[in-house]
């Protein structure tokens, strides 16, 4: 699976912002989706994961500093996953990865084996 993450930007603290992850390669639909951040000097922190498959209901995962924030979706039809990021806050400035994980949607990054390139959030007070 080769992903391609997009949409990142610079924005003020409390505006919006939706970073898409498009995937090509092998089924899309078969892999739960993350959304990582590393900001400098930190380790890499889960921020939301969705399952791969569901019908009308997915499996959803928040990190305990987005949950009530940030909205985690996909589109299976155009083989992309979304992160909704509302009222962004100078701490959630970072670069954000999408990853595919072939099991069940986890925080566990160990469990992705395969990453996009990352797009740079930038959050100004």
């Amino acid at each position: 699976v080769q992903l391609q993450a997009s949409g990142g930007g610079l924005v003020q603290a409390g505006d919006s912002l939706r970073l898409s992850c498009t995937a090509s390669g092998r089924t899309f639909s078969n892999y739960a989706m993350g959304w990582f951040r590393q900001a400098p000097g930190k380790e890499r922190e889960f921020v939301a994961a969705i399952s791969w498959s569901g019908g009308s209901t997915y499996y959803v995962l928040y990190g305990d500093s987005v949950k009530g924030r940030f909205i985690i979706s996909r589109d299976n039809a155009k083989n992309t996953v979304y992160l909704q990021m509302n009222s962004l806050k100078p701490e959630d400035m970072a670069v954000y990865y999408c990853a595919a994980a072939p099991g069940r949607p986890t925080a566990d990054l160990y469990e992705y084996g395969y990453w996009g390139q990352g797009t740079q959030v930038t959050v100004s007070s």
